[in-house]
């Protein structure tokens, strides 16, 4: 069983100069994610170039993940597949892998409406007895799961959680109004979670904890321990990197941060390109300032880690 709290990284993938996995970086980044204190590791995802990635890829990236978490953490496959019967095969296959849970987007390349990705939804869910996690993403996939849609999926009982991306601070009081505790939510966008996390969402779902994992932790950690100006002083610093994530080339940007935090490399598979020239100089000036000015992180007491990093 999940236990839909905490950081859940979405793992960056990262890959040698001619294009093949770099599986000593994965480990050393999961390494640190793990150090800081992650509550669970999302493999394949957007930030892990879900589209380019091979499925023997995704099979030896999660199996890698689940020897370094030994069971103390839960390894999460994304799906995000153009048709319903290849879905329910890659669900499949992440139960064979090991792998403890799904994340879950609408179909790809077809905007279905509400009433086909609720049956893309509920036949993937009938197809596996893994927790389920929604992926909810209007803004970049052009698809959202209102909430009357998420009031079709109450009866999914292995439907558990929703990535929240709508980017709309106000969707995870809408939510718990409407649902209470029937869904775990946890913040897509990291330019938001913060707030979010003070409205009640559970968890937070981060793109820059790959690059910065400690800070992110510790951000997430504050805020349930009651501890807003420290969450809010390491934000405040944290913000111009966070911001990196909710640009078109968050790949290129969050690896190129990876790369100066010698947490991963600012490789990336075609179509996507490795920055070059003014663009690159200026997310590097965005990455080695808030380097300069690292915040140093306020001690954590046993008593306010409320949310245990073994399942």
């Amino acid at each position: 069983m999940i236990q839909w709290h905490g950081v859940f990284p979405a793992l960056t993938t990262p890959f040698t100069p001619d294009s093949k996995l770099d599986l000593s970086l994965f480990e050393k980044n999961l390494d640190a994610q793990m150090q800081a204190g992650v509550h669970g590791l999302i493999i394949g995802g957007s930030l892990g170039e879900a589209s380019t990635i091979r499925q023997d890829e995704k099979e030896l990236l999660t199996k890698k993940a689940l020897e370094k978490a030994e069971g103390r953490l839960p390894v999460i496959l994304n799906i995000a597949e153009s048709s319903t019967t290849d879905a329910v095969k890659q669900a499949r296959l992440a139960e064979e892998w090991g792998a403890q849970g799904l994340m879950l987007l609408p179909p790809m390349r077809y905007k279905s409406d509400a009433l086909e990705t609720l049956t893309y939804f509920k036949n993937i869910a009938a197809s596996t007895d893994l927790p389920i996690m929604i992926y909810n993403n209007p803004v970049d996939y052009g698809i959202e799961v209102t909430l009357d849609m998420f009031e079709e999926l109450t009866v999914v009982e292995n439907i558990q959680a929703v990535k929240d991306s709508t980017r709309d601070v106000s969707n995870v009081t809408r939510m718990i109004n409407r649902f209470g505790e029937r869904f775990s939510i946890l913040c897509g966008v990291d330019t938001i979670a913060m707030e979010e996390l003070c409205m009640g969402a559970h968890g937070w779902v981060a793109g820059l904890v790959n690059a910065f994992p400690k800070e992110t932790t510790a951000i997430f950690e504050l805020v349930k321990a009651g501890r807003i100006e420290d969450a809010k002083r390491i934000n405040r610093w944290f913000l111009p990197l966070l911001e990196l994530d909710i640009h078109p080339k968050l790949v290129q940007y969050i690896k190129l941060a990876q790369s100066v935090t010698g947490l991963g490399t600012e490789f990336v598979r075609p179509p996507r390109l490795t920055l070059v020239g003014p663009e690159r100089e200026r997310v590097l000036a965005v990455i080695h300032e808030a380097i300069a000015a690292r915040p140093i992180l306020p001690t954590m007491r046993k008593t306010e880690r409320r949310f245990s990093r073994s399942l």
